[in-house]
């Protein structure tokens, strides 16, 4: 698979976002004021069904005693082809910061993943200036969708705006078929075309700016920088790769490949820490990261077959990630997710999220050989996601949306997506390669959690070890205790904030400094929450 370079991709450069219109109401509002009357929303002009955008005037109060005073609009842009024929509408929820004296605020675009995820798992859940509160090691889809004022919002130091692709959120194609939008390489200059309209329709072409994408987010993201700079013209000072996949061939490998065990290994080893209740650190995992490209990938080249190297990976394998010696030799050592997905916890019945291990569910069929189940994070979060965001936009931001779904996860997306049709799978590594080459400003923070075995974190960290020198000092990893979304750990959701801000000081002193050549430093850090 790779990614298209076809007449889809070129129509999707065509398209250019014609401007919103018209002015939405302007309010002094709570964070969550008395429900607004119900009413049929208005529809917009040249066909559109969203109604017209809503900005209003918030303030919230952080657990440290800060007072963030702030302007949040909901709304879409309209996506038009160059005879100005509507094709798509563009849901997106901004929060702006009135700018100090003589200093343009950066401004910061938010992308999640899937393909097919609406933002709102970085808007409400990461970095947005309200926050769902969720459990720490069981998830409840029927739980309060009270928001609460997020003490790792980013708001302080950027403006953000959160961009629903087509087909997720409130985001549509103008015929009803999203299909065209739906590939690697269209959705890429979709996402990068709104984001230059956006720029353009709201005066910030002069701010500094950054992208955030989550999951396949990540993905998106040295697309994203590649198009804005080589096609749009327009340059990122930095990027945050959450949980991203870098190269899809390293992590959807055929059982008889072993590196897919591998690079999965230092998670599993993460978690047995955990469950044994020590935080994971980059030095405490150096045995298992050092053992898994080592004597284990050797064992592993010689075959299930190779009775003695199966003896002495189940004899390592075992204790490091917690689980019993029978089960490792039975699977020769090649540990599949689903199954440690059902016996980290079976003796209490329970089933592990492959996106946090330390998040649990019960087990539908605990008495079964096999059982089907659904993950105890990524499907218990939909519920209260979703009901979060429909209150959220109906009473804080006065944008309720009444004749159509709110798609947080569409798996008719995610189903339709078109990944290529060459011999190799998609990757990005090499755009990322030529983002930062091409500017020697740019900044990239990638960001993971210990215990995710859906994207590990040892997936990336080597292959960031293979970015050439120049990215020294620019390019750096950031691994905290939790998962796929570790930000749902209060500790890791700080030093996340932390080391994402310091990362924008660094991006904006040199963006100040002008065109002087970047000095050089370590390429890359491990970081732990405390």
């Amino acid at each position: 698979m790779v990614p298209l370079h076809g007449r889809l991709a070129r129509a999707a450069l065509a398209l250019t976002l014609a401007v919103a219109a018209p002015a939405g109401t302007l309010a002094q509002d709570a964070p969550h004021p008395h429900p607004a009357e119900s009413k049929p929303a208005p529809r917009g002009p040249e066909g559109r069904r969203l109604p017209p955008d809503s900005t209003t005037r918030q303030s919230v109060t952080l657990p440290d005693g800060r007072t963030l005073d702030f302007t949040a609009t909901a709304g879409s842009l309209p996506l038009v082809d160059e005879a100005g024929k509507l094709q798509a509408e563009i849901a997106y929820v901004a929060y702006t910061m009135a700018p100090q004296a003589g200093r343009e605020r950066p401004v910061t675009f938010a992308v999640n993943g899937g393909p097919g995820a609406a933002s709102a798992y970085l808007n409400i859940g990461a970095i947005g200036p309200w926050r769902l509160p969720v459990g720490g090691d069981s998830i409840s889809p029927s739980q309060p969708v009270t928001l609460t004022p997020n003490d790792g919002t980013w708001l302080g130091f950027t403006d953000l705006v959160f961009i629903d692709p087509v087909g997720t959120g409130y985001s549509r194609a103008a015929d009803g078929n999203g299909k065209a939008y739906w590939s690697i390489d269209s959705d890429a200059s979709t996402l990068a075309a709104t984001i230059a309209r956006y720029l353009r329709v709201n005066d910030r072409m002069a701010s500094p700016k950054f992208f955030v994408g989550e999951s396949y987010g990540g993905f998106r993201g040295p697309l994203i920088a590649e198009k804005l700079q080589e096609e749009i013209g327009v340059g990122l000072s930095g990027m945050v790769l959450l949980s991203p996949v870098l190269d899809f061939a390293w992590l959807e490998t055929p059982r008889a490949n072993p590196w897919g065990y591998v690079l999965k290994l230092p998670s599993l080893a993460a978690g047995a820490l955990e469950r044994a209740g020590t935080v994971p650190t980059p030095t405490l995992l150096g045995d298992a990261e050092a053992y898994a490209t080592g004597p284990y990938l050797s064992d592993l080249l010689k075959g299930p077959s190779d009775t003695a190297a199966v003896a002495r990976m189940t004899e390592k394998v075992a204790p490091l990630v917690g689980l019993d010696p029978a089960l490792v030799r039975a699977q020769a050592a090649r540990l599949s997710t689903r199954s440690v997905q059902r016996e980290i916890d079976r003796a209490e019945g329970r089933v592990t999220s492959a996106y946090d291990t330390g998040i649990t569910g019960w087990d539908p069929n605990p008495d079964a050989a096999q059982s089907s189940f659904e993950d105890p994070q990524l499907t218990a979060l939909q519920a209260p996601l979703t009901s979060a965001m429909l209150d959220l936009y109906a009473r804080a931001l006065k944008w309720p949306v009444t004749n159509m779904r709110y798609e947080l996860l569409n798996n008719a997306v995610n189903r339709g997506w078109s990944w290529g049709s060459g011999r190799q799978a998609p990757e990005v590594l090499s755009n990322l390669k030529g983002d930062l080459a091409l500017d020697g400003h740019l900044r990239v923070l990638v960001a993971h959690g210990y215990t995710d075995l859906v994207t590990p974190y040892f997936a990336s960290k080597l292959l960031l070890a293979q970015v050439p020198a120049y990215a020294a000092g620019r390019l750096s990893l950031a691994v905290y205790p939790g998962g796929h979304m570790f930000y749902t750990r209060p500790d890791s959701r700080a030093a996340f904030r932390a080391d994402v801000e310091r990362m924008y000081t660094d991006a904006l002193k040199v963006r100040d400094a002008g065109p002087t050549r970047p000095a050089g430093a370590p390429a890359e850090h491990l970081r732990t929450a405390p």
